[in-house]
């Protein structure tokens, strides 16, 4: 695949951009006209439309950015992915990828394109790997789960489901609550998925918590068949992309899935972050 010989330069790029914001503002679904609701409905079908939304906080170290970015671009051309994609009703999917931080800071790396074999896969693979590693500051899920449903009305393709893949390190602590976001999502017919990194013990500094699996099962998750594959391992971190965007694609109820139930008592405070953020800042 031409997409490993080009790591060592994105991490270089990378490591020289320092935290610079790249900001995208996020698209507001009231000015879609009825034409284009009308467009949606008549456009082309995929099986699902995936959106992967990816934490680029600075928790993230760089090692940890480039083990994320391999993760899924071997996901996407590995053979069992393909598989699934090629079992599917229409054997292709629509999928987009964009970078999250802050409340104000989200960057689309992969517009939307269709996956309909190994050719597209690797075209979007190569892409995600030649992308400079950045870094962003804070940690908004709200604002990635906000973003992420308004790109929906972007993509000229309809899927039989709609998907928002959330992976990050720690707690929201910018925007909005969580929660509200999360069902807003719900409310569209969306459903959530969660990919907790849990490499690093919790620190001061980093702002990261125990148990934030917990945290995406009962505060960020949602929906039919809504699940979390914790990463407690940087070993594991490649295959449990892989595995995650599989069951995504092929629509599978995982083996231990976990579905948020309305009145289900939080294990973990869904304000969690937020409060960390006001004891040690005040603000």
């Amino acid at each position: 695949m031409r997409w490993f010989a080009s790591m060592g330069a994105v991490l270089i790029v990378g490591a020289l951009a320092g935290g610079g914001l790249a900001t995208a503002a996020t698209p507001d679904p009231a000015s879609e006209a009825p034409q284009q609701v009308a467009d949606k409905q008549s456009a082309p079908v995929v099986d699902v439309e995936l959106i992967i939304a990816v934490d680029v906080s600075y928790s993230m170290d760089l090692d940890e950015l480039a083990v994320q970015r391999e993760g899924y671009a071997q996901a996407i051309v590995s053979k069992d992915f393909l598989q699934a994609l090629k079992a599917g009703p229409n054997a292709k999917i629509s999928i987009t990828y964009f970078e999250w931080s802050s409340s104000s800071d989200q960057k689309i790396v992969i517009p939307w394109q269709v996956i309909d074999g190994p050719e597209s896969a690797d075209a979007v693979a190569n892409e995600i790997m030649n992308t400079p590693v950045r870094r962003g500051s804070r940690t908004s899920i709200s604002g990635a789960i906000y973003f992420a449903m308004a790109l929906f009305d972007q993509d000229p393709h309809r899927g039989l489901r709609r998907v928002i893949d959330i992976s990050g390190d720690g707690p929201n602590n910018s925007g909005a609550p969580v929660t509200p976001a999360r069902d807003e999502a719900l409310s569209q017919g969306i459903v959530i998925n969660g990919l907790p990194i849990m490499v690093k013990p919790p620190t001061y500094s980093t702002m990261d918590i125990d148990n934030l699996d917990w945290y995406y099962e009962d505060c960020v998750i949602g929906g039919p068949g809504s699940f979390v594959v914790p990463i407690k391992g940087r070993e594991k971190f490649k295959e449990a992309i892989r595995a995650k965007l599989i069951q995504e694609v092929a629509g599978r109820m995982p083996a231990s899935s976990v579905v948020r139930v309305a009145d289900k008592q939080p294990r973990v405070s869904c304000l969690i972050g937020e409060q960390i953020w006001q004891d040690r800042w005040g603000r």
